[in-house]
């Protein structure tokens, strides 16, 4: 074939798709994207629960050094010097009505920043970051007491039923603002 025309190049091009498809294998379908939803997977009041991830601004090391605060309730563990800001230390499992958190090797501090409220919530063991799906969520059932205020979703994985605690409407709530005995 010879191309003198520009009607010449749109019939050789034209061919070469036609020649083309019959040998090209099937692409793979694009797959619907999926949503995911991130949390951090963390044990408060004695059950497995988890944080959204939007919600947490640092995870940190418990802090060596604290400074009591006199006159506050007993879950106000003190304060710390985190890069030179002053962070308000909260025993989250005290707070919900359990026993101090032993601190350990996978203790870990959840800071908070949620509406001027800037404090860290200690947290005795960290299981790790978990992504979900939409598919996976379904409605929290039979909760501990402790926690139930603090739920609105929760998460199925592997037969077990995930919680997600909720740390903003922690923050929100009138009896984790006032410290003060």
């Amino acid at each position: 074939m010879t191309i003198e025309t520009a009607d010449d190049v749109i019939r050789l091009l034209r061919d070469i798709e036609k020649r083309s498809r019959q040998f090209v294998a099937g692409l793979p379908q694009e797959e619907e994207d999926k949503h995911f939803w991130e949390g951090v997977l963390f044990m408060a009041a004695g059950s497995s629960a988890i944080a959204p991830l939007h919600e947490v601004k640092e995870i940190l090391a418990c802090p060596s050094a604290l400074t009591k605060v006199p006159g506050t309730k007993n879950w106000m563990l003190g304060i710390a010097n985190i890069r030179g800001n002053l962070l308000p230390i909260i025993d989250l499992q005290l707070f919900l009505g359990g026993t101090s958190t032993t601190i350990g090797r996978r203790s870990r501090v959840f800071v908070v920043n949620h509406q001027g409220l800037f404090a860290g919530l200690l947290v005795g063991k960290i299981q790790g970051m978990r992504h979900f799906s939409d598919e996976q969520a379904v409605q929290p059932s039979s909760l501990p007491e402790a926690i139930k205020q603090y739920v609105q979703q929760a998460y199925e994985v592997d037969g077990s039923i995930l919680p997600v605690f909720s740390i903003n409407i922690l923050a929100e709530s009138s009896g984790f603002r006032v410290a003060a005995s």
